[in-house]
């Protein structure tokens, strides 16, 4: 890159100095408005996207001591490294809680990078929320710090009868480059139904559900700030993905909804209030649920349900047509004999 040099500025507080130019001289003080525009959203975009190999993870201190990075809604893909998944970490007064470590190693170090970059605290406990690989393909990232992986108790079979075909089937879309460093670590430490995991006067709650989301979902309360960590059992924006029972889910809205929080950290999507962020999750769940009762009673086939059910909720959720259908096909199957 050529140097710049140093003269005395025009106005422009980002851009770095430079000699006058033609144009700066016919504009003055309109071009440099222009070029600090210009300067600020590309700012705004690289924040938005995947990091650089070497880069940390952008942030956003959510609470005092949490830290939050919100995934694109987008399927796991090569260009954003599948980072579409929430992620973050708490900090104690004794060590740090990494709460799911992204969909590619490549995330894993970019999380661990933006760690590093707030404290030099030990990484004690990695917790994931679930087994999908857009939440536990960052894992192996953390395995140098000595840290306690920490999950649902059926998350080790899930892992074992998953992990493999997870790792092939995403060749494709992310390129083994992304693949091959990672790998499928199992939790050391299981939470049957509760939990609290100390960080040093910052006590985190884990809670077990059942089938839901998918059959190995934890959920973690920061009692101190009122923050929930969800994982997968809340969705905003990206249309919910149904991986275990239909009907447990919709139970497990109402139950999700008496706990005391302020402020939900959501799989996906953006951060919310609570338990406002669960309406619209319980009505397309509650819509998608009607359907398929109704075209059961009607003795339709599931591929009239997997075309048809839910159609109202098309237009009001990011990767409708991507999750639909398959929603589903999966819930069809659970209640065809109800």
């Amino acid at each position: 890159m050529p140097r710049f040099r140093p003269v005395r500025r025009t106005g422009c507080s980002i851009a770095p100095p430079c000699r006058p130019c033609p144009i700066a001289r016919c504009c003055g003080a309109l071009f440099h408005r222009a070029l600090h525009a210009l300067v600020l959203c590309v700012m705004l975009t690289a924040a938005t996207l995947a990091p650089a190999r070497g880069a940390e993870l952008p942030m956003s201190e959510v609470a005092p001591g949490i830290f939050v990075h919100i995934g694109v809604i987008e399927l796991m893909s090569r260009d954003n490294q599948g980072a579409i998944a929430n992620v973050g970490f708490v900090i104690g007064n004794d060590a740090v809680a990494v709460i799911d470590s992204g969909g590619s190693v490549a995330e894993g170090e970019a999380l661990l990078a933006a760690i590093r970059l707030r404290t030099n605290k030990p990484i004690r406990y990695v917790i994931n929320t679930h087994g999908h690989p857009d939440h536990i393909f960052g894992n192996a990232a953390f395995l140098k710090e000595g840290a306690t992986f920490v999950g649902h108790a059926i998350l080790p079979r899930a892992l074992l009868l998953r992990g493999p075909h997870y790792l092939s089937s995403f060749i494709p879309s992310m390129g083994r480059e992304l693949l091959e460093p990672v790998k499928i670590v199992p939790p050391t430490t299981v939470v049957s139904e509760s939990m609290t995991l100390d960080l040093g006067g910052r006590p985190l709650l884990l809670r077990a559900w059942p089938t839901a989301h998918s059959d190995n979902d934890l959920t973690v309360l920061d009692p101190v700030s009122g923050t929930l960590f969800a994982g997968d059992l809340v969705f905003v924006n990206h249309i919910p993905v149904v991986d275990g029972s239909i009907r447990g889910w919709l139970t497990a809205i109402a139950e999700l909804a008496t706990i005391k929080a302020k402020l939900v950290v959501p799989g996906h999507g953006p951060l919310s209030e609570w338990p406002a962020a669960l309406k619209a999750e319980r009505r397309y769940l509650s819509s998608l649920l009607a359907d398929l009762r109704t075209f059961n009673a009607q003795g339709k086939t599931i591929d009239v349900a997997a075309r048809d059910a839910a159609a109202t909720e098309r237009g009001r959720w990011k990767l409708f047509d991507d999750y639909n259908a398959r929603n589903a096909t999966t819930a069809f199957s659970e209640i065809e004999w109800e």
